[in-house]
């Protein structure tokens, strides 16, 4: 039970963040709970993403509901649909390939717990220099480009390797494209809407058990992620989290060896 709201207290407040939540609850679990196969962990961290999902969807409620009403598109409404699912479709096969590559490599490779962090603050300091390279332009929802659906479409596909923050790549990517700070935050947390709601199906739920404490991560993750996001966007656009993500590879790196 208290493994379960941890991991969905990390997820709930580390989803909004340019810190991957997979990477920091595998590291988490791996370190205090007990270690698992990778495939089994990733399984849980997609998991609890339902959690921030449905957190996201009651604080975008008004831009889903304006993207499902496909009669009444305006121009920046066409453009940001067909962005989503450009980038959800090649997302998809991408991060799904990527998982059945590790699933199908643990037959062969065996990852420590040390191997493991490692691994991790790599990564993390990938999506620490995509946060440092990032700039500030001013490019409106008008100004999407279906090329961009492709790009971010690959960038948030490899960022099912856990570690490889998802919003903090597709953010820093979006903003070195030339987005606006405000509209590529919140294409970034629309694109995670359909790819988590597919993930878990493909994924998770055709092997579903239920267990009362699978329960309190999913509501830890909604409750924090919806009381988190409206502060941790707001301060998303005033301070460069490159510096919180470099922080916390090296802290990856030194837990490999403590």
């Amino acid at each position: 039970m208290l493994e379960n709201f941890v991991l969905g207290l990390i997820q709930g407040i580390a989803e909004w963040l340019p810190v991957s939540s997979e990477g920091m609850m595998i590291l988490v679990k791996t370190k205090f709970f007990g270690g698992a196969e990778m495939d089994i962990l990733i399984r849980q961290a997609l998991f609890l993403h339902l959690g921030t999902f449905f957190a996201a969807l009651v604080y975008f409620r008004k831009d889903v509901k304006n993207l499902l009403k496909f009669r009444s598109f305006n121009d920046s409404t066409k453009n940001l649909f067909s962005f989503l699912v450009i980038a959800t479709l090649i997302s998809g096969a991408l991060g799904y390939a990527l998982l059945q590559t590790i699933e199908a490599l643990e037959d062969f490779v065996t990852i420590d717990a040390r191997g493991l962090m490692l691994v991790i603050g790599g990564l993390l300091l990938i999506t620490a220099y995509l946060q440092f390279k990032s700039k500030k332009q001013l490019k409106g929802e008008k100004g999407i480009q279906k090329k961009d659906g492709i790009l971010l479409g690959v960038v948030q596909g490899f960022a099912a390797l856990p570690g490889l923050s998802r919003s903090g790549t597709t953010v820093a990517t979006l903003l070195m494209r030339g987005y606006d700070d405000s509209l590529a935050l919140k294409m970034s947390f629309l694109m995670s809407l359909p790819i988590v709601l597919a993930g878990n199906i493909l994924l998770n739920f055709r092997d579903f058990t239920f267990r009362p404490e699978l329960l309190v991560g999913l509501v830890t993750a909604f409750i924090f992620g919806l009381l988190t996001i409206n502060v941790l966007i707001r301060l998303a656009k005033r301070i460069n989290f490159g510096y919180f993500v470099l922080i916390f590879a090296l802290l990856s790196f030194i837990a490999a060896f403590v």
